[in-house]
């Protein structure tokens, strides 16, 4: 699908009736009011899931962290003549590389949706801070000297850390 047909159709599904709906105890809610309160509890959800990423970042790093303490602590330690054993552990930790790398891959795809309907919705609005004039000067994400999404960046964190432990293991495989 084009990405001109794809806005269209995220239009079509998000509005309804531009009348004005009856709001609670029977009175009506001005049209621009009611886009306008949406609009900012939906930026509010964005944002929240924003802080949710990092959280869990924060989470995967510190363990991260922790293990790579372990490894430094007990790594000098003498290990037996079977080292083969030390796949476990790769697994479980290359497995938890996984998990961050596609929770991290899943919240930045979900913020993408989110802003995605953020600038429909500033359509009706009467200025489009986001998605018209911030994104815009930002290059649209295009231009890495401009603005680099955190969220492209981010991904290579767990990647990396699986890097290190593979090597780790292969250097006392083979050592």
């Amino acid at each position: 699908m084009q990405a001109d047909d794809r806005r269209s159709e995220l239009c079509h599904r998000l509005w309804n009736d531009p009348q004005d709906k009856p709001g609670s105890h029977g009175r009506a809610i001005p049209y621009e009011s009611a886009v306008l309160d949406q609009y900012r509890i939906y930026v509010e959800m964005a944002d929240r899931v924003s802080a949710r990423r990092g959280l869990t970042n924060s989470f995967f790093l510190s363990l991260n962290t922790g293990i790579f303490a372990l490894v430094a602590a007990f790594g000098k330690i003498p290990l037996p003549d079977r080292t083969w054993w030390l796949v476990i552990p790769l697994i479980a930790v290359l497995g938890q590389c996984f998990a961050w790398f596609y929770l991290v891959r899943s919240y930045r795809l979900l913020n993408s949706a989110k802003y995605q309907v953020v600038g429909a919705l500033e359509e009706r609005l009467p200025a489009s801070p986001f998605w018209r004039a911030e994104w815009w000067a930002l290059g649209e994400g295009n231009d890495r000297s401009r603005y680099w999404p955190l969220s492209h960046i981010e991904q290579w964190i767990p990647i990396l850390f699986g890097l290190a432990y593979v090597s780790a293991f292969l250097a006392a495989t083979f050592a």
